[in-house]
């Protein structure tokens, strides 16, 4: 299992409120949709599919994933796993509030990966975990 973590990120915005979109995956949608365009760069989704608990998606060069969440712990995390990757892995987003309109989140996967598909993968998705991260600090909730 290879743990992969982004760096901390500060957002403008209440535990609550960031929660409240990240936790219901039909958000997805609006949240990739406010991404600036020049934070764009390098992220494509195609067939982006979400519901409540599940989204799915065609990564290239990956392949088609999709993540369903597994846990929510109201306000703190959102926990996800893979039910279609190449690669298995679990997904958490952690928020902790900082003030009352403000908190930092943590993007953290697990990544089950043999010694030769880590040394394949692991600097590829560790630019993504920290992309998203970046992203997700970036958006109005």
């Amino acid at each position: 299992m290879k743990r992969i973590e982004s760096s901390v990120k500060h957002i403008p915005y209440s535990q609550e409120q960031v929660y409240t979109k990240v936790s219901d995956l039909s958000n997805l949608r609006y949240l990739v949709d406010r991404i600036p365009e020049d934070q764009r760069k390098g992220i494509n989704l195609e067939n982006l599919e979400c519901t409540p608990d599940k989204v799915s998606t065609t990564v290239s060069p990956i392949g088609t994933v999709e993540l369903a969440v597994v846990a929510r712990d109201p306000f703190k995390c959102v926990k996800m796993e893979t039910l279609r990757s190449p690669i298995e892995l679990t997904f958490w987003i952690q928020i902790v509030s900082t003030g009352e309109s403000s908190c930092k989140i943590k993007l953290t996967v697990d990544a089950d990966l043999n010694m030769f598909m880590a040394k394949m993968v692991e600097k590829p998705l560790t630019e993504a975990v920290e992309k998203l991260a970046d992203m997700l600090s970036m958006l109005p909730y």
